[in-house]
């Protein structure tokens, strides 16, 4: 039997997602990102090219480590100015049938008790075509919007969102029976108070009490995606996800990434083969011309401003504008973003 090609559509909403400096070019449509018509079109489009999901990346700061200043980010549109991207979902579930939602929400700095209903409310109002891209944030400008004077630690950020976790598969999936909705008009009862529990988590990082405010959606669970792929990052997407985003033009070491996480998922007690794995590709269509014309409108400092975060130490504009060859380098590596099911936790 031959294997299924499965597509998903990188987005983001705002003007500048990956392809910086795009926004400038008299054909480009991205400054439509306010309008409701930009994604209905957008969705009926991919639904029409058989795409399986929509997948919405999201930041909850801004790129300011190039030049130490946050100007760079604004004045080239570095995925600023940006909205929220659970916003548009609903309008496109409502122009489309198959085509499917994945968000990107992180697990360090939301409420899990807020987030599990909001995700539960888009499950109901796209019919079970709901995942969840889960994040832990990794911008310094997040932690500051947060109300922290500093990042939380990467290794305990993924223990954050173990915990995340926990408590969400128990909103989700312990809280409410599946016959807790009797819709019972004769005697007055939509819902039977002795099949709905408070899940009254206590743990290093959440306190919960439940119960969930949502009754069961389609899926309880949302499809789960995760991308990364440190050590750590590694270990959680074992234990959690469906769908793995891997980067690299090696596929030696893609081939060992893949491998070692099926082997911890296997050790984890899931069946590794039940995972899917996905990377990403960056098509240019056009003329020769054309390339060289696109190429044009992605500056030097646009690209730094980006990759100075893969860095995360302050470097000075100055000393920038003498490494072109090395940001050409990390702007490819840049593009090359990864792109579902079954979840451990899910009934």
């Amino acid at each position: 039997m031959s294997k299924k090609l499965h597509l998903n559509l990188f987005e983001m909403n705002c003007l500048g997602h990956l392809s910086h400096g795009l926004w400038a070019h008299p054909a480009d449509q991205r400054r439509r990102y306010t309008d409701l018509s930009f994604w209905t079109e957008l969705a009926v489009l991919l639904e029409r090219g058989k795409f399986d999901a929509v997948f919405m990346a999201d930041v909850l700061g801004i790129y300011d480590v190039y030049g130490e200043s946050k100007k760079s980010a604004v004045r080239n549109a570095v995925q600023i100015p940006a909205n929220d991207p659970f916003l548009v979902i609903p309008p496109m579930a409502s122009v489309t049938k198959h085509l499917s939602f994945v968000v990107t929400s992180a697990t360090t700095y939301e409420s899990p008790f807020a987030f599990a209903r909001r995700m539960s409310t888009l499950d109901h109002l796209t019919k079970g075509r709901m995942a969840w891209n889960i994040v832990t944030s990794y911008l310094p400008n997040a932690a500051q919007n947060f109300g922290l004077d500093t990042m939380v630690g990467h290794d305990e950020r993924y223990d954050m969102a173990d915990e995340y976790l926990e408590v969400v598969y128990k909103l989700w999936e312990g809280s409410w029976q599946d016959d807790a909705v009797v819709i019972d008009r004769n005697n007055g009862m939509y819902s039977d108070p002795a099949k709905i529990r408070s899940i009254q988590h206590k743990g290093k990082y959440f306190n919960v009490q439940g119960p969930h405010l949502s009754e069961p959606s389609l899926q309880r669970t949302p499809v789960l995606y995760q991308a990364g792929t440190s050590q750590r990052g590694k270990v959680f997407a074992a234990r959690h996800a469906e769908g793995v985003f891997i980067t690299g033009t090696d596929t030696t070491l893609m081939k060992k990434q893949i491998g070692d996480i099926r082997r911890q998922a296997e050790q984890e007690g899931r069946d590794p083969a039940l995972l899917k794995f996905f990377t990403g590709i960056t098509p240019i269509v056009g003329s020769t011309t054309r390339r060289r014309c696109v190429s044009s409108l992605s500056s030097i400092p646009t690209i730094c401003t980006k990759a100075a975060w893969f860095i995360l130490v302050p470097v000075p504009a100055m000393i920038w504008r003498h490494m072109p060859k090395i940001t050409s380098t990390v702007q490819v590596t840049i593009l090359c973003n990864p792109y579902p099911s079954a979840s451990p936790r899910r009934r």
